[in-house]
């Protein structure tokens, strides 16, 4: 059984395993019309597994402003209604959108946008405080984010945020961030193929929690073999810094040959292939939170099950290493 978290400094506790509600959003685009969301949604689905993951004694949600245009944290508020007490809800900012169109038109650091977005993400969301306030912009310019970062404190001070991070894969940006008081974690890219030695000790000596987003590849740990998907799924047009997939043609195959070499070690003691990666995740370091993303009640149940299998060995994390050469 794995054990829960605390992110960082802050004394807020949460389960081994979020939730990360980017793909309950449903779908949205870039103003050239390309997906950034993955394909259509059922909504009372996505409340029933949101309610699933909290009987299963999942405590953490992580979504964003942008998810769906504004959609995800919605669906979020809505699911959670009187239990939101109960649980830590992480929510970002940093990107302009249209919730009408349903599209992303542009980015904004600006101080007085940050309190434009809480405000508005608190409506949504149908709270009046996020536990966990994060910039969403990963290339922002360092003095931006010591900016925004004392702008984060004073949003402590308000009580309208418990604590802060950045969600970027740059580990001195998230050292910028990890010079207040009030930063509690990192949100970063952390998977059985795309390891983070550089940031994961970051979180180490400044004693934040890594927040893993793309836990199980962009599906590819979860199982996915088809080939085309649906013209609303990221994956079937991926952007440039989506690895694994080809335009229009699925899964790439090289990477399935890596997920097939790793297979038995990932399925040890019962374990699903995707319960096998977030079991890496968290055999990779007692800091790390990994949210992998559901659109149903059946992956809710598989994701949240992991947490009674607990991590791999080290003795496994050497074979694994080896298998893939590093």
């Amino acid at each position: 059984m794995e054990t829960n978290r605390t992110l960082g400094r802050s004394g807020i506790e949460v389960s081994p395993l979020g939730f990360g509600c980017w793909a309950i959003g449903g779908e949205w685009t870039d103003l050239s019309g390309n997906p950034l969301g993955w394909g259509k949604v059922d909504d009372d689905e996505s409340v029933r597994a949101i309610r699933r993951a909290l009987d299963l004694g999942v405590t953490f949600f992580d979504t964003a402003d942008v998810y769906g245009t504004g959609h995800s944290e919605r669906i979020l508020g809505r699911a959670l209604g009187k239990r939101r007490a109960d649980v830590v809800v992480a929510t970002k900012w940093g990107n302009l959108f249209d919730e009408d169109t349903r599209t992303i038109n542009g980015q904004d650091t600006t101080s007085d946008y940050a309190r434009e977005a809480l405000t508005a993400s608190l409506t949504r969301l149908g709270t009046d405080y996020v536990d966990l306030y994060q910039l969403h912009i990963s290339h922002a310019h360092s003095a931006q984010g010591a900016r925004l970062r004392e702008l984060c404190e004073e949003f402590v001070r308000e009580g309208l945020i418990r604590a802060y991070a950045w969600s970027t894969d740059d580990p001195a940006r998230a050292a910028v961030f990890a010079e207040g008081p009030h930063c509690a974690a990192v949100q970063h890219a952390l998977n059985v193929f795309q390891d983070a030695p550089e940031m994961l000790a970051l979180c180490e000596e400044s004693e934040l929690a890594s927040i893993n987003r793309s836990p199980l590849a962009m599906g590819l740990l979860a199982g996915r073999r088809q080939g085309a998907l649906e013209a609303g799924d990221i994956r079937s047009k991926p952007p440039i810094w989506l690895p694994g997939f080809s335009d229009g043609a699925g899964a790439d195959p090289d990477w399935l040959a890596r997920v097939d070499a790793l297979k038995d070690i990932l399925t040890s003691n019962g374990r699903t292939l995707a319960q096998g990666a977030l079991a890496w995740i968290w055999a990779r370091s007692p800091r790390t939170v990994p949210i992998p993303g559901f659109r149903s009640v059946a992956q809710a149940e598989q994701n949240a099950g992991a947490m009674e299998k607990g991590p791999l060995t080290a003795e496994q994390l050497t074979e694994i290493n080896q298998i893939l050469e590093r």
